[in-house]
């Protein structure tokens, strides 16, 4: 169902937002799932205080429950009913929230959220999306909110409601359309250990403005045989097609997803940013991945070829998910 009586265009017009709003509010109450527009990416919503509600995300996406998921929140004031805030993370969610910000932080003893978000951890993943939309209905429902990505596990996440049909289709009781995603990575995701942050995803937030705040280096998360938060197994984000990285060129049989001068022309190519603008490459990102990997498809190429990215800002974090969509699916 989408998000105005089947249609599919973005709600512009108040008295659809309401009543999308509403339907959206009615589905979650009752145990539902609602594909909701952040800035980031498409999230995939349910009641996060209801174990029924949450095992639903599991089944719908095919997603591995040893995966946890990002609680969404209004703001600091809602996200300590379930966490525990240090100096730090007080002073991270006051600066970078609403925003492509995530914060895994202890788990309170009494929190009313369900086991199965935390897969386990005696932690929680927690963020405040900057979404009108994402906003008011987390306000409506005054509840946590478990939403990944709203696509099945593994594939390239969705940053329009299009994408949201086209990966799941029956399996979401209810999309809101709110156009496409002005970020369209998913956030960065920071534990919080007292005074110290790692950086265990790279995302929307890019590693240095968070650096230029906090004064200091980031360090890395460590490769572990456990995820401590979402996106973080070495195989994500997949297409169908096979994708070679770090090209300078399509090969025969090949698409290509360029950026900056390195493009090729064509109609199996597309370019992230012509002007070589990260923020650009980062929104266009996924859409691109899914317009390449359905032109593999209909014309049976044999792959997609992607130019290299500069390491630096955004680039980290489109960087991290096109190595993860190359990577071997197991």
């Amino acid at each position: 169902m989408t998000d105005d009586d089947g249609q599919s265009a973005p709600l512009r017009a108040p008295m659809a937002t309401y009543r999308a709003l509403e339907k959206a509010k009615e589905t979650l109450l009752a145990g539902g799932l609602v594909a909701m527009p952040t800035e980031t990416v498409y999230g995939l919503a349910a009641d996060a205080t209801n174990d029924q509600a949450v095992a639903r995300i599991f089944e719908a996406k095919g997603r591995p429950q040893f995966n946890p998921l990002i609680v969404h929140v209004t703001g600091a004031e809602m996200a300590k009913r379930y966490a525990k805030f240090s100096p730090l993370a007080e002073r991270l969610a006051a600066e970078f929230w609403p925003g492509p910000l995530t914060l895994v932080l202890p788990r309170l003893p009494d929190a009313n959220v369900s086991l199965l978000v935390s897969a386990g951890l005696d932690t929680l993943a927690l963020r405040a999306p900057d979404s009108f939309i994402a906003q008011k209905l987390i306000e409506a429902v005054d509840r946590p909110l478990a939403a990944p990505s709203a696509n099945a596990s593994g594939t390239i996440s969705p940053t329009s409601a299009a994408h949201v049909r086209q990966s799941l289709g029956e399996k979401v009781d209810f999309i809101i359309d709110g156009g496409a995603c002005s970020v369209g990575v998913e956030s960065t995701i920071l534990k919080i250990e007292g005074d110290d942050a790692v950086l265990l995803r790279p995302g929307g937030l890019s590693r240095e403005t968070i650096e230029a705040f906090i004064g200091r280096k980031l360090r890395s998360a460590k490769a572990g045989d456990k995820p401590q938060a979402p996106g973080m197994l070495a195989s994500h984000y997949a297409p169908r097609a096979r994708l070679r990285l770090n090209a300078g060129a399509p090969q025969p049989g090949e698409a290509f997803l360029g950026f900056g001068a390195t493009a090729a022309a064509g109609p199996y190519a597309l370019n992230l940013s012509e002007a070589g603008d990260l923020r650009e490459a980062a929104a266009n990102l996924f859409a691109y991945l899914r317009r390449l990997d359905d032109l593999c498809t209909e014309h049976e190429l044999e792959g997609i070829a992607a130019a290299p990215v500069p390491q630096e800002g955004l680039g980290e974090a489109i960087n991290d998910r096109l190595n993860r969509a190359a990577a071997p699916q197991t």
